[in-house]
């Protein structure tokens, strides 16, 4: 490690929606960790919820100063003990959930439901949320939370692994019907991962549900309907496109307060609902329960990204999700907060904003 600083450079939020650039040691990999050098790290749609304290019943952050991130790309530059798997040098995407590795569900390769979530003595990390993330120049990770990436995909490219893995995740659960019809409700990142995943996989007819420059994008990546929440009522324009029916698979990826009812009234009988995105409770309209029973519609929720990571790479790679058109901004570090409020309010047409620690300003 003799070339590597002592010191870094790292975004913290320091109080409830504040976040400085601070200087702070660079952690030592401990056994079984790697320690990567941050070369791009993407803001996520749940990163101003912990800003703002929205998430703090649940101990996101669990102290401050805290550092968020946790969906990232970068480079191995040093090993803990018993890595094998990994060597100096290797390009990595990073995942922001690890497992205890020994509970029920860790097990059954369910670890984003880990039973034993925030017993970091058992091994249980989730970066970004309750374990120091990847706003920083170096952070050290648990080696089984790494993919490799090939040369040839871009470090921002690889930031997309963790939104990505959401889309797919979701996908394995709900399933696609081949020559069905599939909506999908947001035309934010996830939203716009998923709908090259389920083209390539077999749906025949895409309906994007969002507004503005993102559905367009949608319609660019290839939607064949779009429908604009502002013009139109969503379920009833899906069943319209569908003759009546609805559609095989919808899933939610929006977080808004009428989208999971929404996606359980554009299904058809016997249809799947996956309900993707991150909800405020207080504020989501009751679901039609009595259509859910009658129709037999199955409802999924899907968490996170567990096991997909070398799937997204490869899909990433092969262009399948169209990645350059959804990290639409890339900024410094230094201009965290700046980078923050574009995201949040949506400026410039922004999709994915993406960090580079290392980048000049």
């Amino acid at each position: 490690m003799a070339d590597i600083p002592h010191a870094m450079k790292a975004c913290a939020l320091t109080r409830y929606g504040h976040t400085d650039i601070v200087e702070l040691p660079v952690p030592a990999p401990l056994p079984d960790e790697v320690l990567c050098k941050i070369h791009a790290v993407a803001i996520c749609g749940s990163d101003p919820g912990i800003i703002g304290g929205r998430y703090e019943k649940m101990h996101w952050p669990p102290s401050f100063p805290f550092v968020l991130g946790h969906e990232w790309a970068g480079e191995v530059v040093a090993l803990g003990e018993n890595v094998d798997a990994f060597g100096i040098g290797d390009r990595v995407a990073g995942e922001g959930h690890c497992g205890c590795g020994q509970c029920e569900n860790c097990k059954r390769g369910n670890y984003t439901i880990c039973l034993n979530y925030g017993r970091r003595e058992l091994g249980h990390r989730h970066y970004g949320h309750n374990d120091q993330g990847a706003n920083a120049e170096f952070n050290a990770y648990r080696a089984k939370c790494l993919t490799k990436m090939p040369d040839s995909l871009e470090y921002a490219a690889g930031s997309l692994c963790d939104t990505g893995g959401a889309a797919l995740h979701g996908v394995e659960l709900g399933g696609i019907t081949p020559g069905g019809s599939v909506a999908i409700y947001g035309a934010g990142p996830i939203g716009l991962c998923l709908l090259g995943m389920v083209r390539n996989m077999g749906a025949d007819r895409i309906i994007a549900v969002g507004r503005g420059h993102r559905l367009r994008l949608a319609q660019s990546l290839g939607a064949d309907v779009c429908i604009d929440f502002e013009k139109e009522d969503p379920p009833a324009r899906v069943r319209e496109i569908t003759d009546g029916r609805g559609a095989d698979e919808v899933f939610e990826c929006s977080g808004s307060p009428s989208g999971p009812a929404d996606a359980v009234n554009s299904a058809r009988k016997g249809g799947t609902v996956v309900l993707i995105g991150m909800y405020d409770e207080a504020k989501v309209k009751p679901l039609p329960v009595l259509k859910i029973v009658n129709e037999q519609i199955r409802l999924v929720g899907s968490k996170a990204n567990p096991n997909v990571s070398d799937k997204v790479v490869r899909m990433l790679n092969k262009g399948i999700v169209g990645w350059q058109s959804i990290v639409t901004h890339r900024m410094p570090l230094e201009k965290y907060a700046e980078a923050l409020d574009i995201f949040v309010n949506r400026r410039d047409n922004v999709v994915k904003m993406v960090i580079e620690p290392w980048a000049t300003t």
